[in-house]
């Protein structure tokens, strides 16, 4: 059984950074991709960035782009997003999910809050 933990949300005041993390268990991971996501009040959930578990190349939505950095520890099976000069916009539940190959994102997270006041 694949479970995926989030951890690392909280309050900070714009311009500051906060580090999420995403431990993953119940299997080897190696052909899996891992992406983080996020939902604001109202809103639907967008894709914010994702990472190869093998090779760990990365991709990022453009309203993260040069701010966000995505990365992975493979020993600890745990995926980081690093979010520097945050924006009020930034603020939303954001999730990790896990897919295989070019399929869909099968397993979820249960979220954490990250809220940038302004």
């Amino acid at each position: 059984q694949v479970q995926l933990v989030e951890s690392g949300g909280g309050l900070v005041q714009a311009g500051g950074s906060l580090r999420l993390s995403c431990e993953a268990s119940g299997r080897t991971f190696s052909s899996h991709t891992l992406g983080w996501f996020r939902q604001a009040p109202g809103k639907q959930r967008e894709f914010v960035a994702r990472i190869l578990w093998s090779g760990g190349a990365t991709y990022y939505a453009d309203s993260v782009k040069g701010r966000f950095t995505i990365s992975r520890d493979n020993a600890k099976n745990t995926v980081y997003l690093q979010m520097n000069s945050l924006k009020p916009e930034d603020t939303g539940v954001y999730y990790c999910a896990l897919k295989q190959g070019l399929g869909p994102y099968d397993y979820w997270g249960q979220g954490t809050q990250v809220t940038v006041s302004s």
